[in-house]
């Protein structure tokens, strides 16, 4: 594989690294006890914080410099002063480390006491720093002009898709989706469990796919020396399951079709079933309902989102087409 000539540098900055006897990839615990959103929203003066996240800015200023570093919550802005790091003779760590060694996109952790800034910017003055893991490609980083104009930003949708750990780097609000997934996904299960249904797992590997009409994906089973296929529903496991005696079950499951694909269809995808007993198509549009107001509240903070230039509220009941007619 042929390295860039930043990659390159990169690795020379490890191997002197490890020269000053620093580890650059120490697999300790770091007592991390604030996130940058923490600080700013429960912010006192001269506060001590540990913080630690990515380095996305580095302003050196001779004897004294300003950083930021990038959490799972947002980005604090830190300063660090030769003399407060290195009170002694020995200035390496600021001089060496810091200045030289350190580059934007390495892990680091932070003490330090809070205080603002005469613009009036939360800050962290740095009392201790340590390199948690050094970063040997660089961030895909937009640049800013001294107009204010960016370029080189990261929004290539190939590059974006197939690096999707740099794209929640660079970009922030990509983080958003992931969130409110998983935020939706427990709004969910809270909503069923409520109403006394239950969660489980039905076989993914099966003898034969079924419960849907799509192209398996195959595999073999060797000690049973049979075909398998991997499931393209979860249907017809979770009717066994009302057979057997169950009111109502659900199921998020990772669910297979070998078929086209594109950028919004992926041949392997997460479905959520749930088979309520003693129920008809009225209850389940209703109780529908009101599982899309309660995802959309604990989701958004309100039944209202907007999709686009449309207002869309989700708050039961929904308007109904006459139920005599098919559409």
């Amino acid at each position: 594989m042929q390295l860039s000539e930043v990659e390159i540098i990169r690795r020379e900055k490890l191997t002197q690294l490890r020269a000053l006897g620093i580890n650059p990839y120490p697999a300790d615990l770091y007592p991390v006890d604030h996130t940058s959103k923490a600080i700013k929203e429960q912010y006192t003066e001269g506060k001590k914080v540990i913080i630690a996240g990515r380095l996305m800015r580095k302003k050196i200023q001779g004897k004294a410099s300003f950083a930021e570093i990038q959490d799972s919550e947002g980005r604090i802005q830190v300063y660090f002063n030769r003399d407060e790091i290195c009170p002694g003779e020995d200035k390496m760590k600021y001089n060496e480390l810091f200045k030289k060694l350190l580059d934007l996109g390495d892990f680091i952790g932070v003490e330090g006491e809070l205080f603002t800034t005469q613009v009036g910017e939360i800050t962290v003055l740095v009392k201790k720093f340590k390199l948690l893991s050094k970063a040997l490609k660089p961030l895909p980083l937009p640049k800013t002009d001294s107009q204010g104009n960016t370029y080189d930003e990261f929004i290539d949708p190939e590059m974006r898709y197939r690096q999707r750990y740099a794209d929640l780097v660079v970009n922030p609000k990509v983080k958003e989706v992931f969130v409110k997934r998983t935020k939706l996904f427990t709004a969910m299960r809270t909503f069923f469990n409520n109403s006394g249904y239950f969660e489980v797992e039905t076989p993914i590997l099966q003898s034969i796919p079924g419960g849907a009409a799509a192209r398996p994906f195959q595999t073999h089973h060797n000690s049973l020396d049979i075909p398998m296929y991997m499931r393209i529903a979860c249907e017809l496991y979770l009717k066994k399951l009302i057979v057997g005696g169950f009111d109502g079950v659900y199921e998020f499951a990772k669910t297979f079709r070998n078929e086209g694909m594109d950028r919004t269809h992926n041949p392997e995808f997460t479905m959520m079933e749930i088979y309520v007993a003693y129920k008809d198509y009225n209850w389940m549009m209703d109780f529908t309902e009101e599982l899309l107001e309660y995802c959309a509240t604990q989701v958004n903070g309100s039944s209202k989102t907007v999709f686009g230039d449309h207002e869309i509220n989700f708050k039961a009941p929904l308007r109904k087409s006459n139920h005599d007619r098919c559409y």
